[in-house]
């Protein structure tokens, strides 16, 4: 199978797992508290279930990045944590008891981590230019399984039978249903999966090639007779041109007959191979947690995912109460104003994902952060009290939500591309696991937040405009930072022109 074929089927089986995470969250979200209900569980184990989940995938997200980093390998620890999505969920549909049921998300949250390697291997394999898009493609998955997860829960509510010892109804079915879909899954991966060389392995395979092309040419039909001779010219070669890239003074040559193969020269230009042999297979050696994640555009981008992702969650949280108290919404209703801010979420990311091709990823950024500005100051002054009779508050409510869920996709791309460049490519599962840790950390202070400020609402969305106002402040003032790093190329060429 030829390398083109392997990297479409690579990002359909990765577009399919982000997919299932969306279509899991969207089964098992509507029905988990009635669940608990039955369980004799307390109001606020339904927290503790949700936070679980999260919890455990920001333990897990650092540790299988820094995994992958370790092996340059993805799909060994994809199979891996499917494990956990698999056991958790049949964990999910036994439900024997509240403690299973919650331990059951937080093993089932263990498998959410190996998305950091997957955006470490999509870092590796992809230009910069073409991040962002293939970053929004994947989030786009992700979505629209949330959007259609909903409608399999019209079927599975429809389950009234046992399976042996275990009860299959509306309640336990989504925990079957998707132990199945993770089972397939894994099946999908060991066929369709493949962990394809990173783009610095195969420029090196190339320049490698070119240049052995080249000296061919040089060496002209005399040398050319005596390559049988000399069965270890290659690899001198190799080591040489590895040498000029890994020290500052390559080894020089003082006769002409010094290029010829020998048992004393062999071992000069091949000794900067097994050093780079060394940093490739130990990427942490000079790595430091300060120098990678306190400089000031990390930083400012990891406050963009938390402050995103805290405001997204806290709003979610607060949506339900708010359309049961003024609009009367059931499940039905809420149900169809998901499966509408669904569709604008792709939208959305497939709007950015034209976007990200023409312009660059912070002028994407700030077109977000712009939108999400303008949407919390319209929540604090028309849905922390809404003004009015029935039609108003309905309109203000929809503009609101409209304006927040329109945000999401400009933020969430720009953010996560424009954190892979300026961090190191080497350490990049690391550096993702620890994105995607502050991410699980908001979504789980978020509904703590909300949840019990359902009735402060000037107090709750006055704080989140608050943390939108200050990373805008951090934005302009680090706008010029947040660019990729210049790369040996560029350098060089700006050396030359000028």
């Amino acid at each position: 199978m030829d390398n083109r074929r392997k990297k479409k089927l690579t990002f359909f089986t990765i577009g399919l797992i982000f997919l299932l995470s969306g279509v899991e969250y969207a089964v098992i979200l509507p029905t988990i508290w009635r669940y608990l209900q039955t369980l004799d569980a307390a109001p606020y184990f339904l927290g503790l279930a949700l936070s679980a989940f999260s919890l455990s995938g920001l333990l897990s997200a650092p540790l299988f990045g820094h995994w992958s980093d370790r092996t340059r390998t993805t799909k060994k620890i994809i199979l891996f944590a499917n494990f956990f999505e698999i056991i958790g969920n049949f964990m999910y549909f036994m439900g024997f008891s509240k403690w299973l049921l919650l331990s059951s998300r937080l093993i089932a949250g263990i498998g959410t981590g190996a998305g950091s390697s997957i955006f470490g291997f999509l870092t590796r394999i992809t230009t910069p230019d073409d991040r962002a898009t293939a970053f929004a493609a994947v989030m786009a998955c992700r979505q629209a399984g949330l959007l259609i997860g909903p409608a399999f829960n019209i079927f599975l509510r429809l389950c009234d039978f046992h399976l042996g010892p275990f009860v299959v109804n509306k309640y336990t079915a989504p925990g079957l249903f998707m132990c199945l879909l993770w089972a397939l899954l894994q099946l999908v991966v060991i066929f369709m999966y493949w962990d394809l060389p990173s783009l610095e392995k195969g420029r090196a395979k190339e320049s490698s090639s070119s240049s052995s092309r080249e000296e061919d040419n040089e060496r002209g039909p005399v040398e050319e007779d005596n390559d049988e001779e000399k069965p270890l010219m290659g690899s001198q070669e190799l080591g040489g041109s590895y040498g000029s890239v890994v020290t500052s003074n390559p080894p020089r040559y003082d006769t002409p007959d010094d290029s010829i193969a020998t048992p004393n020269h062999i071992s000069l230009p091949a000794s900067p191979v097994p050093q780079e042999s060394q940093e490739s297979s130990s990427p942490f050696k000079n790595f430091s947690m300060s120098r990678e994640f306190l400089r000031e555009e990390v930083v400012v981008l990891l406050a963009a995912q938390f402050i995103t992702l805290f405001n997204q969650t806290a709003l979610e949280t607060m949506v339900t109460p708010m359309t049961q108290k003024y609009f009367g919404y059931g499940e039905l209703e809420n149900s169809v104003m998901y499966c509408l801010c669904g569709v604008e979420v792709i939208a959305g990311f497939l709007f950015v994902r034209w976007l990200s091709q023409r312009v660059a990823e912070r002028v994407v950024l700030a077109i977000g952060l712009t939108i999400c500005n303008i949407s919390g100051i319209w929540c604090l002054i028309f849905l922390a009290s809404p003004l009015g009779g029935f039609p108003w508050p309905l309109t203000e409510f929809i503009i609101g939500v409209f304006l927040q869920v329109l945000g999401l996709p400009f933020v969430a791309v720009a953010q996560v591309s424009l954190f892979s460049k300026v961090t190191s490519e080497k350490t990049q599962g690391f550096s993702q696991g620890v994105r995607r840790s502050v991410g699980g950390l908001a979504t789980i202070l978020g509904p703590l937040w909300a949840g019990g400020l359902t009735e402060n609402l000037y107090i709750m969305m006055g704080v989140m405009m608050a943390l939108l106002a200050l990373l805008s402040m951090m934005l302009a003032f680090s706008y010029d930072r947040l660019v990729a790093p210049a790369t040996e190329e560029q350098v060089d060429d700006s050396d030359n022109s000028g």
